[in-house]
């Protein structure tokens, strides 16, 4: 194995990320040569030996038992989200599964009727690696209305909304806290890449973003992990203007690598109001810019 792995990267994250006054430890020493924890002192909390911990993230260990592996997920101090990924990443790192090129994403009819049903607010429905699979109307002409409509019909040209958020300067400019968006995005990858972590496109993925954006790069080396669930963000949309609204992802019980995205927003509010135009708007064959639908 070259390098510690994600396993040991996680952990090694993980630990720089604590000081002792975060744990109930003396700090002792004026000159620390370690932004966070020492390996010892993490070993102690956990109740293991400093040889083992350190076998285990340095990748040289594959065996971490359950119990070992909560009592290093407690000194940590790690939420639920993140426990999840501790354990994936270590029966991973228990099998190595040869990695396959995957097989292009379809969307079932069963979702396509799914999406046409729901027709009455912005959605899109994303697949294993955020590649818009596909999008109604509204939730193009919210999203990524400077883009072609039939842009998700064939794999080769789908949008990809992580690639967008962070090299896409029309979606990075729609985001009032855009950095907010970018940290949920990242950690939801970081699940995504905990669960599949041979699939050689997603890695082609975050390589391109870590090269492009250094604030991908960043992100993506603290090593915090979140699922993108239920959040409100302000958008700053160039036509119809500021608008709150709720992104909600569902999960879709045939295709469970994907889900749908949809976004409300309170009955009666001015963020729904200011969403009349963009109903409004239903055709970009035809010619008619967004811009002459809202006059």
């Amino acid at each position: 194995m070259d390098g510690p792995g994600p396993l040991g990267d996680f952990l090694q994250a993980r630990r720089a990320l604590l000081r002792p006054a975060d744990v109930g430890l003396r700090d002792l020493g004026p000159r620390r040569r370690v932004a966070g924890l020492r390996r010892e002192e993490l070993a102690q909390l956990a109740g293991v030996s400093v040889s083992y911990y350190t076998r285990l993230e340095q990748g040289l260990s594959r065996g971490a038992s359950a119990e070992v592996l909560d009592a290093i997920a407690r000194a940590l101090m790690l939420d639920d989200h993140e426990r999840d990924h501790l354990n994936r990443l270590a029966e991973t790192s228990r099998h190595s599964p040869r990695a396959r090129r995957p097989r292009p994403e379809r969307l079932a009819d069963e979702t396509r009727d799914l999406l046409r049903a729901v027709d009455g607010v912005p959605a899109l429905v994303l697949g294993r690696r955020t590649d818009v699979l596909a999008w109604n109307t509204l939730g193009h002409a919210l999203l990524a209305g400077h883009l072609d409509f039939r842009g998700p019909d064939g794999p080769a040209g789908r949008p990809n909304m992580s690639r967008m958020l962070f090299l896409d300067p029309h979606c990075r400019a729609l985001y009032a806290d855009w950095e907010r968006k970018a940290r949920a995005v990242v950690g939801n990858l970081r699940i995504t890449a905990g669960r599949h972590p041979q699939d050689p496109l997603l890695a082609e993925l975050i390589g391109e973003l870590t090269m492009k954006s250094p604030e991908f790069g960043t992100l993506w080396s603290d090593h915090r992990v979140g699922p993108c669930d239920a959040a409100s963000y302000e958008l700053r949309h160039p036509v119809v203007g500021p608008v709150t609204l709720t992104q909600q992802t569902l999960s879709i019980a045939r295709s469970p690598d994907q889900v749908l995205i949809v976004c409300t927003a309170p009955a009666g509010s001015p963020s729904e109001e200011a969403l009349v135009p963009l109903r409004d708007f239903h055709d970009h064959s035809t010619g008619l810019s967004l811009e002459d639908a809202v006059r």
